[in-house]
């Protein structure tokens, strides 16, 4: 779980982030820290929607390479 340090500091620096919630890019989450609370994390997005999500997730500035937490699968002909 992220810690409340790292979440307000990635709030001040204004720091765009990718929240990775599984194995899919296409799942992934990217915005902006507005707020938190104990268990669940507010995301603004570019386009300017909030998404309120687990603080379970990885979150991870956007311009890092993406973290695989999940072992990839090879395709078998």
């Amino acid at each position: 779980m992220i810690s409340d340090e790292q979440l307000d500091q990635y709030r001040l620096n204004g720091t765009l982030l990718r929240v990775v919630r599984d194995a899919d890019r296409t799942n992934d989450v990217r915005g902006y820290v507005v707020a938190w609370d104990d268990t669940t994390v507010l995301i603004r997005k570019r386009t300017r929607n909030v998404v309120k999500l687990d603080r379970g997730y990885l979150y991870q500035p956007y311009e890092e390479p993406r973290a695989e937490l999940w072992p990839v699968q090879e395709d078998k002909p």
